[in-house]
């Protein structure tokens, strides 16, 4: 019996990892950019790690480079777990 996750379970997920680095709920949204979050680059090495925890899903440091907003970080990890 396999599992399927959906995309907007890895956006939840995100955006409560996002939280709990100190983003503010109301402004996390697919279009955030993680700068205007105050999210830094510490904090994507951490959200790397739940996508691998939680899906196994392996993401490399060259991955997170271009990932500028929560959305592309939602489609990055919801792609490799397809």
């Amino acid at each position: 019996m396999s599992t399927t996750v959906t995309k907007e379970q890895v956006e939840e997920r995100i955006t409560e990892a996002l939280v709990e680095f100190g983003a503010e709920p109301g402004k996390i949204n697919r279009d955030a950019e993680f700068e205007v979050l105050d999210v830094d680059s510490l904090d994507l090495v951490e959200l790397a790690q739940i996508a691998e925890d939680e899906w196994g899903v392996q993401i490399k440091g060259d991955d997170m480079e271009g990932i500028k907003t929560v959305g592309q970080a939602v489609d990055l990890v919801a792609s490799r777990m397809s």
